[in-house]
């Protein structure tokens, strides 16, 4: 696959089957991306497990953290890369090793992070991949949601955007459905 660019299809598609994230490298720093990345998610109705041994058994945004993707309780749809670039390959191989276990599908390495041998290793393994994209920015740009504050989102359309029963601005994805 080309990690260079991602399909709307295929970046929905990712956000859409997934609702149980593992946020690998996770922050209880509210400065920091992974801090506000879990919370929009959260806030979206999706599931995410913060994994940081330095915060381990202790509360991320009212969820205990694990100290290893190991430690995480099934099911994990997708495992989220908050490391740098070289972290992401040992990362990737614990979410291979795990895919069984936990019903891991995807890998998403966050914005700036990018390991071809990574993407190479869990493709080959059967694990979808998105790098160097954050899960929710892609979700407020295909939602239409990151229009609101003047972010070019790549789409004209003026169709009606379908409005969720939960979050903070209640869009959705398209093809969502609100009763999974």
């Amino acid at each position: 696959m080309d990690h260079d660019a991602y399909t709307d299809d295929y970046i929905t598609r990712v956000l859409n089957d997934a609702r149980v994230f593992a946020f690998v490298g996770a922050s209880a720093n509210s400065n920091r991306p992974s801090f506000f990345a879990m919370k929009y998610l959260l806030g979206k109705g999706y599931t995410v497990h913060p994994v940081n041994p330095g915060q381990a058994g202790q509360s991320i945004l009212g969820q205990m953290t694990f100290a290893k993707l190991a430690d995480v309780r099934a099911p994990v749809d997708v495992v989220d890369v908050f490391r740098n670039s070289e972290a992401a390959l040992e990362i990737t191989r614990d979410a291979i090793r795990l895919k069984d276990q936990l019903g891991i599908k995807f890998v998403w390495m966050q914005l700036g992070v990018r390991n071809d041998e990574a993407a190479r290793e869990a493709e080959a393994a059967g694990l979808q991949v998105v790098m160097n994209r954050c899960p929710k920015i892609e979700y407020g740009r295909i939602s239409g949601e990151i229009g609101w504050a003047g972010v070019n989102a790549r789409t004209i359309s003026s169709r009606q955007p379908k409005l969720a029963a939960f979050g903070v601005q209640g869009r959705v994805l398209p093809g969502f459905s609100d009763e999974s």
